[in-house]
């Protein structure tokens, strides 16, 4: 393990969130792609919630233009929480404090948005010489499934960075980032020895996807510095993590995979975002008898 691992207590996340969601227009064409509600509350609010549980609660934002809701979505509203407090909603008025109340939340403007690789080089600054996660606020974990703790410990022990892999079937595997893996004692934990950014199906070294929880060592700014613009013109981060995969563990090189069974819900796409919706609303206990009782007679309607 590096000098750099040893001790050191994981509390900072960062959250890209300057992509202009293009796959979702006409709908963000003046709103973020991450504000768009699940169920009642929009998408990145579970992702800085997921961080908070982990214990992470130094939430960076690296932000683009359009993204004014998102700030305004985490900062006060003091309006409406006075109507809501003459009203005696208490209800809401709790709903509406609990964003704001999370975490200490900062933002950082990317201006261009180059790639994942560089929006997490944008952070450096805040981050300094600390590890850190990254979260993808496309990939909503169930919070009865942490995954990010399970991350941790596996960076204490081995030092260097950490990233989340689901099993994927093959024929899919042109959609993600997959490693190539060498087994380790534990069942969940793999060592990662090279990355390819969405091969073909017959060139994926394993059916590994890499969904959007990464642990990284802050060694990772050095080799993004020197990182070249490579699919799409865009700075991968994947390409990153391939040297750091490369690198001596005393240098914070290393990378480790946890491969995550649990339940996770995929935003990125319309259908998938729509599905997620429909699963996170059928469960919960207000609103889900009534919703699975209609879908029932829908799903029969239909030819």
């Amino acid at each position: 393990m590096s000098k750099r691992a040893s001790g050191q207590v994981v509390r900072k996340a960062v959250v890209p969130a300057a992509g202009f969601g293009t796959r979702f227009l006409p709908a963000t064409k003046a709103m973020p792609k991450e504000m768009l509600p699940v169920v009642d509350k929009p998408a990145i609010q579970y992702v800085v919630e997921e961080a908070v549980a982990a214990g992470l609660d130094d939430v960076l934002f690296i932000t683009g233009r359009s993204k004014r809701a998102l700030e305004d979505h985490f900062d006060r509203n003091l309006e409406l929480e006075d109507v809501l407090r003459i009203k005696g909603d208490d209800e809401r008025l709790t709903m509406v404090t609990e964003s704001t109340d999370l975490a200490r939340i900062h933002y950082v403007r990317q201006g261009e948005p180059l790639g994942l690789g560089h929006a997490v080089l944008m952070a450096e600054n805040h981050i300094g010489d600390e590890p850190f996660v990254v979260l993808l606020g496309d990939d909503l974990i169930d919070p009865r499934d942490p995954i990010l703790p399970r991350m941790m410990q596996v960076r204490a022990e081995f030092g260097g960075s950490v990233i989340c892999l689901m099993q994927v079937p093959r024929e899919s595997i042109s959609l993600y980032g997959c490693p190539a893996v060498a087994e380790t004692s534990s069942g969940d934990v793999v060592i990662v020895t090279d990355l390819i950014e969405k091969p073909d199906t017959a060139e994926a070294p394993s059916e590994f996807a890499v969904i959007g929880r990464y642990l990284l060592d802050p060694a990772v700014f050095e080799v993004l510095r020197a990182t070249k613009p490579g699919r799409g013109g865009e700075i991968q981060l994947t390409d990153a993590l391939r040297v750091l995969a490369q690198m001596p563990a005393d240098e914070g090189g290393g990378v480790r995979g946890v491969v995550f069974s649990g339940r996770r819900y995929d935003t990125g796409d319309r259908v998938s975002y729509l599905q997620s919706v429909i699963q996170l609303a059928c469960e919960r206990p207000d609103i889900g008898p009534e919703l699975r009782t209609w879908l029932k007679e829908f799903a029969a309607e239909l030819p």
